[in-house]
């Protein structure tokens, strides 16, 4: 059962751009563990004050028309995130804020079209290793279920390096990631981007609740200030 409580006066952004579409299920995700969410639209050259985190939902930013994130990159709010997110402010980025992130230079690597071409949505398990400093409540060899919906979802790691890893798929690669990359973390160890859903995994009537693990951890880092990973 959630404690509501352990969330109370959490306060989160989540950043909604032209074609997001699960600006509103993740903030209910957070609402449900207690948070309080604060949406904000991504002309916005200042972020909210008192923000605890900033979350960037999945969707597809500008019909993904030149490159999945590469136009979001520059809007308005971006200048705002990314000065916060190297301040150690904790960012979560979900499937395409995942890819946003990354066109950003906030997580390395770049995600690419799916390996068969197709668009995948399907459940899939993740186990999870290192997830930075959200690891407090997301302990290393955890294994969850989560869906995906994406057509360019497969990892790609910038060429010469090794990414931290966050989560890797389990059994099934779903679309050709690196190494069954399902997620990574930065090298600070507070942005967090990942293309599984846990806002599509937090009540059970939708089949699951190991999404609420992932935020609930999330969540957590953003209730005290950040520490060297």
């Amino acid at each position: 059962m959630t404690d509501l409580a352990s969330h109370a006066g959490v306060r989160v952004g989540v950043i909604v751009f032209p074609g997001s579409n699960d600006d509103r299920d993740l903030a209910y995700a957070f609402e449900l563990l207690g948070a309080e969410v604060a949406m904000v639209w991504h002309k916005d050259a200042r972020l909210p004050e008192d923000l605890c985190g900033l979350a960037i939902p999945g969707g597809f930013t500008y019909g993904d028309y030149l490159r999945a994130g590469a136009m979001a990159r520059f809007s308005p709010v971006m200048r705002a995130l990314e000065l916060q997110a190297r301040a150690g402010l904790p960012v979560l980025g979900i499937c395409n804020g995942f890819q946003i992130l990354c066109e950003a230079g906030l997580l390395p690597g770049a995600l690419v079209r799916n390996r068969d071409l197709r668009f995948r949505c399907l459940d899939v398990r993740v186990g999870s290793e290192d997830v930075g400093l959200f690891q407090g409540g997301l302990a290393p060899g955890s294994e969850l279920v989560m869906p995906i919906k994406h057509g360019k979802g497969a990892y790609v790691p910038a060429p010469g390096t090794a990414p931290r890893v966050a989560f890797r798929y389990l059994g099934e690669n779903p679309n050709g990631s690196t190494d069954g990359i399902a997620g990574v973390v930065n090298a600070a160890g507070n942005v967090l981007g990942l293309m599984p859903h846990p806002e599509h995994a937090v009540d059970p009537a939708l089949g699951g609740t190991d999404g609420s693990v992932l935020l609930r951890a999330f969540l957590g880092r953003c209730r005290r200030p950040a520490a060297a990973a």
